[in-house]
């Protein structure tokens, strides 16, 4: 049996294990959690049966954000995560992108924030999400909620 926490190199495993439901698929760095991940992690899993949860890597998390981020280390960060009811299973990631976790998991669904569009995902994840068979779904971002606001405004305190 899958622990909450699966291993890159196992997540193949994670889609031969619910062959029968809707394995919905998400990604992010989940930094500092807030109620704006809850709900938009909540929504992703209303769309289906499995929630899958592609978080970046701290390397991955510096590249993206810079040399101060992140905030909370990859293990914590998933821990996190894998505590959530709404939240099946939690994959660490170490690219920058998630076409390579896409074709291992091969999900039904790929829920964004609405922070994104179909436009700015990056084309070699949409090509894997396509290739696949994924549908894409933008879910609606809750406004002002972001980890980014959430450190400046701990930093101007």
């Amino acid at each position: 049996m899958l622990g909450k926490i699966v291993p890159e190199a196992d997540a193949a495993v994670i889609k031969k294990s619910y062959a029968k439901q809707r394995l919905v698929f998400t990604n992010g760095c989940f930094d500092i959690l807030h109620v704006g991940h809850i709900r938009y992690l909540t929504a992703a899993k209303q769309l289906g049966d499995i929630l899958v949860v592609g978080l970046n890597s701290d390397d991955s998390v510096r590249q993206l954000k810079g040399p101060d981020r992140p905030i909370n280390s990859e293990t914590d960060r998933a821990e996190i995560l894998a505590a959530l009811t709404v939240v099946d299973h939690v994959v660490i990631f170490r690219e920058l992108r998630v076409s390579r976790l896409v074709t291992l998991l091969k999900p039904d669904l790929y829920v964004k924030g609405g922070d994104y569009c179909i436009d700015s995902l990056d084309r070699g994840e949409v090509d894997a999400l396509r290739s696949v068979g994924a549908e894409i779904k933008i879910v609606p971002l809750v406004p002002g909620r972001s980890t980014t606001r959430l450190i400046n405004a701990i930093q101007n305190t």
